[in-house]
């Protein structure tokens, strides 16, 4: 009796510790998402949301100043879709060679590559890109090299460990059986794992390049680097001109912002919240379809 005592209570306390644990994630998004939009929204109405997100002039020096987000809005889409173009084919064919494809002396080389790579600080991804990618894209394609080419692969770099991860673990997951029927019927190793495995494995390879494209949204220092940093709206053609991205724009002028200006900062803040609050419920709805 004694004993079991002892563990309905171990079992007990386990259950309050885990229950605070969650309810201290809860609590920690809750406040955050109650900072930004009481410091955010007052600001937008003050701005006007019109203007605040479809201006083109970010003029925060003027009488009157002006606070319009259009130019990062297009630029932070213009750099995730550059890193969706190049890191998701290369995430995803490195996912599959690794699952399905490489030879285990080299897969003992190459996963704790990905994992070395998927731990590097951005500021030393942002370094590389200062010091070979800029020079590399000026020299080969032209402009000065800081640009939203220049973003494009940079960030297709950083979310290649979360493409590659997470596809390899969900081909890894699919049953084998489902493989070998493949192949008895006919079809060739590759066209198997092409044909039947990477689309049995499709939820987890969407959810890879979901996250990857919010590891992309909300990246910083690297794009702050080599993207140039200029608030001026850009064409799609002007990919070998510098932009800037709504997380850059926060970083670089929220340390003396005052007044007006830190509370336009803050509004900028609120949507890139509201960017990262769609991904995730993009990819809540990816977990329900492929739970139904």
């Amino acid at each position: 009796m004694g004993t079991r005592s002892l563990g309905f209570y171990k079992e007990l306390a386990a259950k309050i510790i885990f229950a605070l644990s969650a309810s201290a994630a809860i609590l920690a998004v809750g406040l955050i998402c109650v900072f930004l939009f009481m410091q955010g929204l007052p600001a937008m109405w003050d701005i006007g949301i019109f203007e605040f997100l479809t201006g083109t002039d970010w003029r925060p020096s003027w009488n009157p100043p002006r606070f319009g987000i259009l130019p990062m809005i297009v630029g932070s889409l213009y750099v995730t879709a550059g890193a969706i173009l190049f890191g998701v084919p290369i995430g995803i064919f490195a996912a599959v060679f690794m699952a399905e494809i490489c030879p285990m002396p080299i897969y003992r080389v190459l996963k704790p590559a990905i994992n070395l790579l998927a731990g590097i600080p951005s500021v030393v991804y942002g370094y590389f890109g200062m010091v070979v990618l800029v020079p590399f894209v000026r020299e080969t394609f032209g402009g000065s090299g800081s640009s939203i080419l220049t973003a494009s692969i940079l960030l297709g770099i950083m979310i290649l460990p979360t493409i590659i991860t997470i596809s390899e673990s969900a081909m890894r997951a699919v049953p084998r059986e489902i493989y070998e029927g493949a192949v008895a019927l006919g079809a060739s190793h590759e066209r198997a794992v092409f044909w039947v495995i990477l689309p049995a494995a499709k939820s987890g390879v969407m959810a890879s390049i979901i996250l990857g494209v919010g590891r992309a949204v909300g990246e910083t220092m690297a794009v702050r680097m080599v993207a140039g940093n200029q608030a001026v709206l850009r064409m799609p053609h002007e990919f070998l001109y510098g932009t800037r991205t709504l997380t850059a724009n926060v970083i670089l002028e929220l340390g003396y912002a005052a007044d007006e200006h830190r509370a336009a900062l803050i509004a900028t803040g609120v949507v890139l919240f509201v960017f990262i609050m769609i991904i995730n419920a993009l990819f809540s709805l990816l977990k329900k379809k492929d739970g139904a």
